[in-house]
Order: structure tokens, then C-alpha cells, then sequence
């Protein structure tokens, strides 16, 4: 699930209070990556953050964001080498997200929803799509650490997906929904950098129920994990450049009783702009691709699309 900061304490201090409140409220506006139900699709982490996620809002503060995402994929691989034949695998998903902000926890609900198109013959399955909502998030962050005069936050998340999507078994891995419960927990640790830089490096841990219905068998994943990191420089009070690192890990899946031999080893890079066009509206434009994947549909590229607005 991908999806996407402005921040405040790492502003220059000439800026003024209401730029800085703005970028603070945005702080946890953070990318996020539902991945689709299948192995095809699992190459990377199950929340993408964000440069400026793990900084907290104001108390009080509400926002809501919108996220669209385009990618496409065209090669898979299989423990590291490339599988010929033609094949591609195209996902259009959004996101609707709403956030409370409070002084230590942000409590949160995620709602998606978007298309997953299996462009040629993959296996057994033929050319099939899928479309409608996806597995609802909710979940909260808390701060452990929250000192921004020294600009340095360390924040813990735990989130929960609930399978209330749509899902069609005989899809397999080409569904919205995930046909299971999954809970995904993540350590974030931020610092400022002088007054124009910004790092944050992310830690993930998910944990999966089994999906009892998938082709008519049992699938089953082992826990994944994955390094998050985003470095971020400040063109302006109101605009800012990122580029981020993300390397996933684990997640061997069973089916039928059968190991899969198909844990993950990934990694991607991914460039960010985002500017405000209102005090309290602002636009974000990403792009990213693969580097190596050693099990998984390798991304040519990514679009998203994200717009946040202060209420």
C-alpha cells in the first residue's frame, strides 16, 4: 500500500508560525503501499512510508489525504533469475486516509480501493483483473520520543488489515482483497540534519493469517520484514525534494502444503516532490522503480499521486 512531507522543525528559522504549523500537521502524512493479495505482487514492505511520517501531529489537528498509484510490471523472477515468456502485471490503486492528531498517539483508518490487471498468462492463471475496495487499516502511531527542539522523534506503529475486501478464489493472487488478517508493526526514527536536511530510517515487521480459500488450497506466509530510509532536502518553506530506499525481506509463502521457495529479497528506489498550492493543501508527486527483486514481479515504474488538506 504506495502512497505519501513536508516538516516543520527541520524549517528554516525565518519561516513563519503558520508555514511551520502546516508542515508539522503533515508530518504523518506518510506514504502508504497496499500491496495486492499474491505472492506475484509481494515486493515490498506492507506500509511504504514517507519522508516525515514518524514526526507527530499537532494536538487537535485532522487530515485527510487522497492517494493514487500507477505501476507496471513486465519481467518476474524466481530466486534471482529472469523467467522468459511475455507476461505483465499493471495495479492501479488509491487510497483514502484520515488521521487524528494527538500530543503522543495519531490513531488512523486507511481505506483502499483501485484495479489489479494480470496482463498475459502467469502459471495456471489467464489474463484476469480485479477491482472494487480492498482490506481495510486501521492502527495508531505513539512517540517514545518527541523532542523537536533537538529535531529528533522515535515513534512505534501497529496497524491491523481486515479482510473485508473483495476477494474471488478462483483469482488467486489476482484480488484486491487478501481473504486474511495481517498485522504489520514498525519502528521510525527521525533527525534533523542542520536546518535544510531531514533522515529517517524505518523498521518493519509483519505477521499473516492464513488465507483458507486461495485456488481452493491454504496459503500460508511466513513473517516479512523490511529497511526503510528517506533523505530529505528542503527547497523552500513550502516545497521539498526526497529520495527514499526501501529493501524488503522474508515472507516465504505455503500453498497447498507446499513452500513456495519464494521469499523476498528486494529492494527499490523512489523520488519525491511536494509542494503546498494552498496554506493548507498540498501536492505530492512520486517516481520509482525496482532495483533487483529475487522472487516477484519486478516494477518498471511507479506514479503516485498524493493530495493532503488541513481541516
Amino acid at each position: 500500500m504506495e502512497i505519501h512531507n513536508m516538516r516543520t522543525y527541520s524549517l528554516p528559522m525565518h519561516c513563519s508560525p503558520l508555514s511551520k504549523k502546516i508542515r508539522h500537521v503533515l508530518a504523518m502524512a506518510g506514504a502508504l503501499t497496499l500491496s495486492t493479495t499474491a505472492t506475484l505482487t509481494a515486493n515490498a514492505a506492507e506500509i511504504a512510508t514517507d519522508p516525515g511520517d514518524y514526526v507527530p501531529l499537532p494536538e487537535g489537528s485532522t487530515l485527510g489525504l487522497l492517494y493514487l498509484q500507477h505501476a507496471s510490471r513486465d519481467s518476474v523472477y524466481a530466486n534471482g533469475d529472469l523467467l522468459r515468456g511475455d507476461t505483465g502485471l499493471d495495479t492501479r490503486i488509491g487510497l483514502a486516509r484520515f488521521i487524528i492528531g494527538g500530543y503522543t498517539v495519531n490513531p488512523q483508518i486507511i481505506l483502499p480501493f483501485g484495479r489489479v490487471e494480470l496482463k498475459a498468462p502467469f502459471g495456471p492463471l489467464e489474463p484476469t483483473s480485479s477491482s472494487g475496495m480492498g482490506d481495510p487499516m486501521i492502527g495508531a502511531t505513539t512517540w517514545l520520543v518527541n523532542n523537536p527542539d533537538q529535531q529528533k522523534w522515535f515513534g512505534f506503529s501497529a496497524f491491523a488489515s481486515i479482510p473485508a475486501g473483495k476477494y474471488d478464489a478462483s483469482n488467486g493472487p489476482i484480488n484486491v482483497g487478501e481473504n486474511r488478517w495481517k498485522g504489520i508493526f514498525q519502528a521510525g526514527y527521525v533527525t534533523g540534519l542542520g536546518d535544510d536536511f531531514m533522515l529517517d530510517i524505518i523498521a518493519e515487521y509483519a505477521t499473516y493469517g492464513d488465507n483458507d480459500d486461495f485456488i481452493g488450497m491454504r496459503r500460508e506466509q511466513n513473517d516479512s520484514q523490511s529497511l526503510q530510509t528517506h533523505f530529505k532536502y528542503l527547497l523552500s518553506p513550502q516545497s521539498h525534494l526526497a529520495l527514499s530506499y526501501y529493501h524488503s525481506f522474508g515472507g516465504e509463502t505455503t500453498v497447498g502444503g507446499v513452500r513456495q521457495d519464494d521469499a523476498l529479497d528486494n529492494n527499490r528506489w523512489q523520488a519525491t516532490f511536494a509542494t503546498f498550492v494552498q496554506p493548507t493543501l498540498q501536492l505530492q508527486l512520486q517516481y520509482g522503480q525496482d532495483i533487483n527483486v529475487e522472487n516477484g514481479f519486478k516494477e518498471d515504474q511507479r506514479i503516485n499521486l498524493r493530495v493532503a488538506k488541513v481541516f
